[in-house]
């Protein structure tokens, strides 16, 4: 038979409640906020990737074509009309499947 522990919100006896300092509500909370970088996905987004591995694989690979495709219009003033070949689109369809792939 398990032993039944007894929930008390006294200190025990051992203890001063002089021994603690006054607690700060929010102490942290603007240092915790300012290191973290939480993003909310739509729910039908969310439900594409399974966890935040896959998420953060798909953004690489779309961000690594998105630098090679900017790399190229750069040098121009004009938003540039980007064509993409067939094999740049395989090849990106591709990456993104295999991303999706590896948290399955």
């Amino acid at each position: 038979m398990k032993k039944v522990k007894s929930i008390s919100d006294e200190l025990r006896a051992e203890y001063k409640r002089s021994d603690f300092k006054q607690l700060e509500r929010g102490k942290y909370y603007e240092r915790v906020r300012a290191s973290s970088n939480v993003v909310v996905l739509d729910p039908d987004v969310a439900a594409v990737f399974p966890n935040s591995a896959a998420v953060n694989r798909a953004l690489h690979s779309l961000a690594e074509v998105a630098e090679r495709v900017s790399s190229r219009t750069s040098g121009s003033s004009r938003p540039a009309r980007v064509r993409r070949s067939g094999a740049e689109v395989d090849l990106l369809v591709k990456k993104l499947g295999q991303a999706m792939d590896k948290t399955r």
